[in-house]
């Protein structure tokens, strides 16, 4: 019988939370600078959000119009 070794045997790698490859120090918790901008786009467009209570887009008409 042949053994093979177990699966989770050696010492764990950290990876990139955008394409899964090995993390980079220069770029933690990235692998390159092009998943950190890919993360840093999803924010800004709004791809990834945060739970919190739902917002009326109409606003609060309570709350008065500090827009002017």
């Amino acid at each position: 019988m042949s053994q093979t070794p177990a699966p989770h045997s050696g010492p764990s790698v950290r990876r990139c939370p955008i394409c899964r490859k090995p993390r980079v120090a220069e770029f933690t918790p990235f692998c390159s600078s092009r998943c950190r901008d890919r993360d840093l786009v999803n924010w800004l467009e709004e791809g990834y959000t945060l739970p919190g209570p739902v917002v009326d887009p109409e606003g609060d008409p309570e709350a008065g119009d500090f827009g002017n």
